[in-house]
């Protein structure tokens, strides 16, 4: 029985280790330092990390906001070593549900990329803008890119 019971754990305890690497919470920071932005971001998960060329991507940020937000923008600017390579805009209600009620929410973005991407380090800027436009929140953030893709498997 007490056989038992340890193989389950170590199968347990593998199956975590194996899964750890897909998902991974991000370093955010602020697009300007000390700035007091309504939405605070608390987070990002990113799955998988690193994110595979030609499989989708999910984008996971935990955000908190004092006021209920009933329209938005999502602009997001990517560059590579620096260098402008993508932007894209969103309706923030089709990346969550409107109005946001005030307190804690999650915006989740799905991407697959082209298989012809570069594999690297990417820089991520997204601007989420409200009514009026007027500024929420604007952060940046670091993901990866790894060299195995669709094609290669």
């Amino acid at each position: 029985m007490a056989s038992t019971v340890g193989r389950l754990l170590l199968s347990a305890a593998s199956l975590l280790l194996l899964l750890a690497p897909l998902a991974a919470a991000t370093d955010v920071e602020y697009c300007r330092k000390g700035a007091d932005y309504p939405v605070k971001v608390s987070g990002i998960e990113i799955f998988p990390d690193p994110i595979a060329r030609g499989m989708p991507a999910t984008f996971n940020i935990s955000a908190n906001t004092g006021d209920e937000i009933s329209e938005g923008k999502l602009t997001i600017d990517v560059k590579y070593f620096g260098f402008h390579v993508h932007q894209e805009t969103h309706d923030l209600c089709q990346e969550t549900s409107c109005p946001v009620s005030t307190g804690d929410f999650v915006l989740s973005h799905q991407q697959t990329l082209p298989s012809f991407t570069p594999p690297g380090s990417y820089t991520l800027t997204m601007r989420l803008t409200g009514e009026q436009s007027k500024q929420l929140t604007c952060i940046i953030f670091g993901f990866s890119i790894g060299f195995a893709s669709v094609a290669d498997n």
